[in-house]
């Protein structure tokens, strides 16, 4: 077979399904430690103390595996086919992120991953681990490195020609492969990013504080979500876009191959939602990433989503959830029906 190993490698790659291969050295991002260190000592982590455990694995991909010699990061496309903000004007749904619109990726590009690693076995030898988003590896630093895009002023990877719609999936090696150049920043002066997010989530460009970030908000943060924060969520009941959609690069987005990306869940009614128990939940959302939550963040998300409507009709809805015996359901019930109880100009 004619080619470098890279070179069959890559193309391999495409075959696969995946939309962009890199190469890159386990420590070529070596002012990802000194960030993270930054952003754990700011508290702005919130909740997420699994990043504070693993600090040392997750600031060095070297220190994760001393092993490997290269890094190959590949970038899935997924890609909306229609507007992902569009659903924000219908009060009385939920709208849920793109990403958790179809089955579960962690699924489908570990699958992936692993076909490519194992063909990649039988044409070199070596060994592999390959790693989807659940492991202590920072892959959007690593990603730029190899030469996939850069992290923009709202901290996610953008490519040139990729666009802001893809997963980003990783595997190490022993083998020692030829690297390819970094990816170079292209934001220019654009603040669209910046200038749109519901909550203030970011403190300056190419800074992000998790504790008022609304993926973060709805999907990691458990309990009450403060008051303030809850009138921004506007009807997001899983996730935000909006820092995504407003990207002038998605011009150049990739269009999504995968079948299984496509949107099943669309855009709920939140009263449907509201009435789900524990096993109505596991039910409906069985093999999407949704499911991670549990029934009680969901409905304690779309009963904030509810307060937010100014539809006093959803009233009975919330009033029926005031007993929940979750806590945090039981007080965003109470909320929802006291902010559509006021006056529509209370309401906001």
């Amino acid at each position: 077979m004619s080619g470098s190993l890279k070179d069959r490698l890559v193309v391999r790659a495409m075959e696969e399904g995946f939309a962009r291969a890199g190469i890159c050295a386990p420590d070529a991002a070596p002012e990802t430690a000194g960030r993270l260190r930054a952003f754990l000592a700011a508290e702005r982590h919130g909740q997420m103390g699994w990043m504070a455990e693993r600090e040392a694995w997750r600031g060095s991909a070297a220190a994760l595996w001393p092993q490997a010699r290269s890094v190959i990061m590949l970038a899935e496309a997924y890609t909306p086919e229609s507007d992902p903000l569009a659903g924000l004007a219908q009060r009385d749904r939920g709208v849920i992120s793109v990403y958790a619109q179809g089955k579960d990726y962690h699924d489908l590009v570990k699958r992936r991953l692993k076909r490519l690693g194992r063909w990649l076995l039988d044409q070199a030898g070596g060994e592999i681990k390959v790693f989807v988003d659940t492991a202590p590896v920072m892959e959007k630093p690593l990603a730029q490195a190899a030469g996939l895009g850069w992290q923009g002023k709202h901290t996610n990877l953008v490519g040139r020609d990729l666009g802001s719609w893809f997963f980003l999936g990783a595997i190490f090696t022993t083998l020692d492969l030829a690297k390819d150049t970094p990816g170079v920043d292209h934001c220019g002066s654009c603040r669209a990013c910046l200038d749109i997010c519901p909550t203030g989530a970011f403190p300056a460009p190419y800074q992000l504080d998790a504790r008022r970030c609304i993926s973060y908000l709805t999907i990691e943060h458990r309990g009450p979500v403060d008051a303030d924060l809850r009138v921004r969520m506007g009807n997001r009941i899983y996730g935000c876009d909006d820092c995504l959609a407003v990207c002038p690069w998605n011009k150049f987005a990739v269009a999504a191959t995968e079948i299984g990306y496509a949107a099943r869940v669309g855009v709920p009614e939140l009263a449907d939602l509201a009435g789900l128990d524990d096993a109505a939940f596991r039910l409906r959302f069985a093999g999407s990433p949704i499911k991670r939550i549990g029934r009680d963040r969901m409905v304690r998300n779309v009963l904030y989503a509810i307060g937010n409507s100014g539809l006093p009709a959803l009233i009975p809805v919330a009033e029926g959830l005031r007993a929940d015996a979750d806590p945090a359901v039981a007080d965003a019930a109470g909320w929802a029906v006291d902010r559509l109880s006021q006056p529509g100009d209370a309401r906001g």
